[in-house]
């Protein structure tokens, strides 16, 4: 063990710029390959000279279907929950072994704070279906903590009860109070289409996901939609993974932005194994996630995307399966 976990924490939570994220990114990936048996086997089995890396870009990245099939872990703490990702795709769940809640809750409250502010000072409703009704969600269990944080009362999830939904945020825009609707895509585009309520002045957040509910849309496709029947001018939306401690956020136009400790690298489609930083160049993405010490800081997804020159990024897209070709390296 390179490095204590309570200085890491300490650490990740207070970076001030690129120089202390490559320093501590380092150290969480040498801390990783020491202490993830997993982790280490993969980066054995790449045949890399740890000793030589010295840049984001060398560092490997654990493609995020090894947790469909693998404990994760780093270290020998007990685990203390498991989030389970939902498994539409027909190709498995992911599971994550999270043995330190109070860490996660540390990442999206702080991470929350950066780009929103206080949410004890928000109306927070949820709509969020299926997800509500299995166990495990990670994306539950954070707008649950965001929800009682609220002082607001009516604060809460709303599943089938529209009306009361819509009446608790004309209550809230008659206050002044600030205002947060978060739901997955197709329990929002319900909402517009059956109600299509008035919600200017109110932050509609989207997490993506029709799961099967609906046909598939383009972000710019889906949030014309919704910024037509909710009459606003943008629609937010949320990027996190049931394998991430951390979220990166879009306040507009599907350009997402991370906090601190979070960070974005491409991968060329055609060598998974090359990771690049070029504007508006498309390729898989990578992401560093200091948070997720615990587990692999170092995932690479199966999303498609782009970066743009002030470290925001878009989504694309997904690659096929057989494009994340790093899983056949290593059988555990």
């Amino acid at each position: 063990m390179i490095m204590g976990l309570p200085d890491f924490q300490n650490r990740i939570f207070n970076i001030q710029n690129q120089e202390d994220f490559l320093e501590i990114a380092l150290e969480v990936f040498r801390y990783q390959y020491n202490n993830n048996i997993i982790y280490h086997e993969f980066v054995k089995s790449l045949g890399k000279d740890v000793s030589g890396i010295t840049t984001f870009y060398q560092i490997p990245f654990l493609p995020v279907e090894f947790f469909r099939n693998h404990e994760i872990l780093t270290g020998s703490l007990p685990v203390e929950m498991i989030f389970e990702s939902s498994g539409t795709t027909g190709s498995g769940t992911g599971k994550h072994y999270v043995n330190d809640l109070r860490l996660y809750e540390q990442s999206f409250l702080r991470s929350f704070r950066i780009f929103y502010g206080e949410p004890e000072e928000f109306l927070i409703t949820a709509l969020l279906p299926s997800y509500t009704e299995r166990k495990g969600s990670s994306l539950v269990y954070m707008a649950d903590n965001l929800i009682r944080r609220s002082k607001i009362i009516s604060s809460g999830f709303y599943k089938n009860n529209l009306n009361d939904l819509i009446s608790s945020i004309e209550k809230a825009k008659e206050k002044n109070q600030k205002i947060l609707l978060l739901g997955v895509s197709f329990a929002l585009l319900d909402l517009a289409e059956n109600q299509s309520p008035d919600l200017s002045g109110v932050i509609v957040m989207e997490t993506g996901g029709m799961k099967g509910r609906r046909k598939e849309l383009t972000r710019p496709e889906l949030h014309s939609i919704l910024k037509e029947k909710f009459n606003v001018s943008s629609i937010h939306s949320e990027y996190g993974m049931t394998e991430l401690l951390s979220q990166a956020y879009s306040k507009d136009k599907g350009i997402f932005y991370c906090p601190p400790w979070m960070k974005i690298i491409l991968r060329d489609p055609q060598d998974p194994l090359t990771c690049y930083n070029e504007p508006y160049r498309t390729g898989g993405i990578n992401i560093i996630d200091l948070a997720n010490i615990n587990s692999c800081s170092f995932i690479a997804t199966g999303d498609l995307g782009k970066l743009h020159d002030d470290d925001g990024f878009e989504v694309l897209g997904r690659f096929d399966n057989s494009d994340i070709r790093g899983c056949n390296l290593l059988v555990v």
